[in-house]
């Protein structure tokens, strides 16, 4: 497993945890952090699994 993918995940559970304390707390730049931090994991996420796939392409 590529470590973006690891990265990844770490950020979209971060982003949406702060995502929510800020929906709870009524704060919308916090909310706005995290939503934005969700979205970079989630992109972090799918290139780690295009390299996964290319080093498996180049393994068979």
């Amino acid at each position: 497993m590529d470590k973006d993918r690891i990265e990844g995940t770490g950020h979209q559970v971060k982003g949406a945890i702060k995502e929510a304390a800020g929906k709870v707390t009524g704060d919308t730049k916090t909310q706005a952090e995290g939503a934005a931090e969700k979205a970079a994991g989630k992109v972090q996420n799918a290139v780690g699994r295009l390299k996964d796939s290319a080093r498996e392409a180049l393994d068979e």
